[in-house]
Formats: structure tokens, C-alpha cells, sequence
């Protein structure tokens, strides 16, 4: 496959490229759209599955097949962009995303939740491969990592507002308006879809998944990457459990903590990027994040969890950005829809694999050793960003 070598640094510009443009701005429409209608529902709908008289283990079961078929949608989307371009099929994600949603109290039975939760899956899956690879495209090349940690930012907020913002509106009004408002905000946010630019053609053949997963050059990043989300996903699962009962205040703090100095790195990753290349933060964000992960072995003191919590969440924050930074220098812009697949399915294949492995490691062992099993998992990647780091060098 062929691929665009990554600059070792990148000088700035006399006169800096302006990065928020109209086009931008009106692509942050959809970007918020997608993630309050996913967000706003996502603890909400295993709430009702276990309240609809849908039987024991309900709320996993609608769970488990909204991450099945996200995962499944990241794969099938490059194939879709390919055929029908980004527009078209990030409209259409945002479709299957909203509709749904507007159907999910007609019926109690698991059957139609996890059908629903299917579709919505897909859908969101179709949003982020496809408005990303067209995100992209509207950031100059010399701001991308800034431009794709302030796209970040677009889409944390609406989540961390909407996800408990959810849970205490179906408390307080019931799941059908909350799911109805879920579905509204995804279906406005197609009307934005048409002001986007239209798909230029692109230079350089497209490169398909399977080629993509083929490539070193790809692969590399991408499994550094999902090391790294494996505790993201058992951070936010299992810290409550893992602490001591009484320190409830404690975690709260910890999931504060951890996504705001996520946010933080992932910025200051996109700015440091911009300027010297991506390619130098792969590593030492990896080593954070084990390191941080392994500080909260020492669950029953509050200063080792919150400052493990910090460390991994500067880790990982600068490991997300520079990864797809990184990978998007590497292909040309037909290669920008795979790229997204394979970066968005390390980071939920990564956050699934680390939640399901961590329970069942935890319950045959004590949560302390099970961190210190999981910082040491992630250091094998360690191997792999070396010999990419090498490689680039060379």
C-alpha cells in the first residue's frame, strides 16, 4: 500500500492558517447532534430495559449489542463512504442514530430494545467514521492536531452534560420524552449535513480496510492506541467498585479529574504535533498511561487514585491525539474513512476488551493486583512503539 511519508516536524507558518472556518462550524452541528443523542441515552436505555419487565441481565444485553454494533458499523463504514461519500453517509448515520430512538417505548420487550440499540449502534458507528474522514478534510494539514483536539472538545462536552443529564430527565419525566428529545437531536442535526462542502475527488487510490490492517505503518499506532484505551474503559467501570465504600465523594473526583486532564493533553498533544510531529508522543503517552493505571492498584489511598487518575488521563489524552494525527500523515485522502475505522474501532474494541477481561480478572483476584495485571499488559505495546518510532527515524 502506498503511503505519504509524516513530516518530522512541521514549521509553523509565517502567517498561521485560520482553523476555525465556516465549514468547521457547521460540521460541529453534527458533531454535537450525534454525541447528545448517543450520550443522552446510553445509561437511559438498560435502565428501561431493566425496568420494561424485559427480564434478568436486560440492561447488559442492550448495552452489549449497542457496542456490538457500533463496532461492527466501524468496520462496514469505509465501504459505505467509499460508495456514496461522506455527506450522504453521515446523513445516513445520523438517521439510524435518531429514528430509532423515537420507537424505543413502543415496546418493553428485550427483543425490540436490542434491536433498537442495534440500529442506533450502527448509526453512531456511521457517524464518527464518516463525519471524521470529512472533519479532516477541513483542517489545514499544519493545524490538524490542533484542529482534531479542538474536534474533540466539540464532542466531549455534549457527552459529559448529556449522560447524566439523561439519567436524571427519565427520573423526573419518564423515558419516552427523554428518548423522543434523543431521537430530535440527532434527525435536526441532518438538516446541517447539506451546508458541508461537497467531497472532492481525492488524491491517491482509496485504501480499503483490509489493506489497512495489512499495513505496519497503521497497525502499529493503532494497537499502541487500543493498549491504551483497554483501562480507559476499566476506569470508568470499575473505579467506583474498586475504591472503598465510603469514599464515594473520592470517586466522583476521580472521573472528573480524568477526562478533564484528558481533554487537556489531547490539546496540548495537537499543539505540540503540529509543530515537531506527532510521531515523538506516541511513546511516552503510553508509558503515562500505564504508569497512571498502575497507581491505582493503591486503591485505599485518595492521593494515589486521584493522581492516577491524572497521570493516565494526561496518557491517554496525548496518545489519542497523536495516534490519528500520526496515522492521517501516513495515508493519502483516500485513506482518511480507514484510517477513522481503525483508530475508533481500537478505542472501542479497547475500552470493551479491557471492561469484560478486567471483571473477570478481578473476580478470581483483588482489584489491586488486577490494575498492576492490567499496566503491565499494556507495557508489552511498549515493543510496538518502539520499533514504530524506529522505523520513522530511519
Amino acid at each position: 500500500m502506498t503511503t505519504t511519508a509524516e513530516p518530522q516536524t512541521t514549521q509553523p507558518a509565517a502567517g498561521r492558517t485560520q482553523l476555525v472556518t465556516r465549514a468547521l462550524l457547521v460540521r460541529f452541528v453534527s458533531i454535537i447532534g450525534a454525541s447528545a443523542s448517543y450520550y443522552l441515552l446510553l445509561s437511559v436505555v438498560p435502565l428501561y430495559a431493566e425496568g420494561a419487565r424485559s427480564g434478568g441481565g436486560a440492561a447488559g444485553l442492550a448495552t452489549g449489542g449497542l457496542m456490538f454494533a457500533t463496532v461492527a458499523g466501524v468496520l462496514l463504514s469505509p465501504r459505505l463512504v467509499a460508495r456514496f461519500g461522506n455527506r450522504v453517509t453521515l446523513a445516513a448515520g445520523l438517521f439510524l442514530l435518531g429514528a430509532p430512538a423515537l420507537l424505543l417505548t413502543v415496546s418493553g420487550h428485550i427483543a425490540w430494545i436490542v434491536a433498537i440499540c442495534l440500529l442506533r449502534g450502527l448509526g453512531f458507528a456511521v457517524t464518527l467514521v464518516a463525519g471524521s474522514a470529512l472533519t479532516v478534510s477541513l483542517l489545514p494539514p499544519e493545524r490538524r492536531g490542533e484542529g482534531l483536539a479542538l474536534v474533540g472538545i466539540v464532542s466531549g462536552v455534549p457527552a459529559l452534560v448529556a449522560l447524566p443529564l439523561g439519567v436524571w430527565w427519565a427520573a423526573e419525566v419518564g423515558y419516552g420524552p427523554v428518548s423522543a428529545v434523543g431521537g430530535l437531536v440527532a434527525l435536526a442535526a441532518i438538516l446541517s449535513v447539506p451546508s458541508l462542502p461537497r467531497q472532492e475527488a481525492v488524491e491517491g487510490k482509496r485504501i480499503g480496510l483490509a489493506a489497512g490492517f495489512r499495513t505496519g505503518q497503521l497497525v502499529r499506532p493503532t494497537v499502541v492506541f487500543a493498549a491504551t484505551a483497554l483501562a480507559c474503559g476499566i476506569v470508568v467501570t470499575f473505579l467506583p467498585l474498586a475504591v472503598p465504600a465510603a469514599s464515594s465523594g473520592l470517586v466522583a473526583v476521580a472521573l472528573f479529574v480524568q477526562p478533564a486532564t484528558m481533554t487537556v493533553a489531547r490539546w496540548l498533544a495537537g499543539r505540540h504535533g503540529d509543530r515537531h510531529g506527532p510521531a515523538r508522543l506516541v511513546l511516552p503517552g503510553l508509558l503515562l498511561s500505564a504508569l497512571g493505571t498502575l497507581m491505582l492498584a493503591f486503591t485505599h489511598s485518595p492521593v494515589a487514585v486521584v493522581a492516577g487518575v491524572a497521570v493516565f488521563g494526561i496518557g491517554f489524552g496525548a496518545c489519542q491525539n497523536a495516534t490519528l494525527s500520526l496515522m492521517y500523515t501516513r495515508v493519502p485522502a483516500g485513506g482518511n474513512a480507514t484510517v477513522s475505522a481503525m483508530w475508533n474501532f481500537a478505542y472501542d474494541a479497547g475500552m470493551g476488551v479491557g471492561a469484560v477481561g478486567f471483571g473477570l480478572l478481578a473476580g478470581a483476584i483483588d482489584y489491586p493486583l488486577a490494575f498492576a495485571c492490567t499496566a503491565a499488559l499494556m507495557l508489552t505495546a511498549v515493543i510496538l512503539a518502539v520499533r514504530d518510532r524506529s522505523t520513522v527515524a530511519s
